[in-house]
């Protein structure tokens, strides 16, 4: 299976220590060793976050902001890049030609942001359409997808399952900044419709069940389906 897994940077480093990045290492690793050809994808995090309210604060303009936030994502990307040692490129692709390249060759491409305007969210789906991905992971601060924001709304519920077409049509309801209940942004949403990809959105805590859900389907999150009956990948 071909498979892309997008690690928010929250998730695989909610602070700068390496025991969850080595335990992503170690659930990529075993996926690859299975015969899964795996590319990642890592966001900016709560470091992101620092460098760019900061720089706002200094009078940067978006795009500058931009740039910054990929800066922090290749950097963590770099940290798991340094925990897979040889399985990985050695450096973060920076265009999707380059992690295709690498998914090839059989190696684990790395990636971090790419362009301005762009979230690693996606980058992500953007690269699993490029790669023809069979399955594509987020694995996030939150448990799945939601019908409000459960922070918010303690009646809130979260799908099991949603069409992509409804995805993008919560996430333009709510707005692209709309919390937990929207784990992926607007635009990642609309390329996962477009691309057909069969997605699942759940809990990034535990690397373990991240490379479950590639492996077998199997997890407690949110599939993000097509609305095809032949959506499964055939491995599942």
């Amino acid at each position: 299976m071909r498979a892309v897994v997008s690690i928010g940077g929250s998730v695989l480093v909610p602070e700068l220590a390496p025991e969850r990045v080595r335990a992503y290492a170690e659930a990529i690793e075993s996926l690859d060793a299975d015969g899964h050809a795996v590319g990642t994808v890592v966001g900016g995090g709560p470091t992101a976050r620092e460098y760019i309210g900061t720089a706002r604060a200094l009078g940067a303009n978006e795009v500058e902001l931009d740039q910054l936030g990929i800066a922090v994502t290749r950097l963590n990307a770099r940290l798991l890049v340094a925990a897979l040692d040889e399985r990985a490129t050695p450096t973060p692709p920076e265009d999707y030609d380059a992690g295709l390249e690498a998914v090839r060759r059989g190696d684990v491409p790395v990636m971090g942001g790419v362009v301005a305007g762009q979230t690693t969210d996606a980058v992500a789906t953007a690269f699993a359409e490029h790669v023809d991905a069979d399955v594509l992971v987020f694995a996030t601060s939150v448990p799945g997808v939601y019908d409000a924001d459960p922070d918010e709304d303690p009646d809130a519920t979260k799908y099991d399952e949603i069409t992509a077409a409804d995805l993008v049509a919560l996430i333009a309801d709510t707005g692209i900044d709309a919390g937990s209940n929207a784990p992926v942004d607007l635009l990642a949403a609309k390329l996962v419709q477009r691309s057909g990809v069969r997605a699942v959105v759940l809990d990034g805590s535990d690397p373990g069940a991240v490379a479950r859900a590639v492996r077998t389907g199997e997890h407690n999150g949110t599939d993000i389906v097509s609305g095809d009956e032949s959506d499964d990948p055939v491995e599942w």
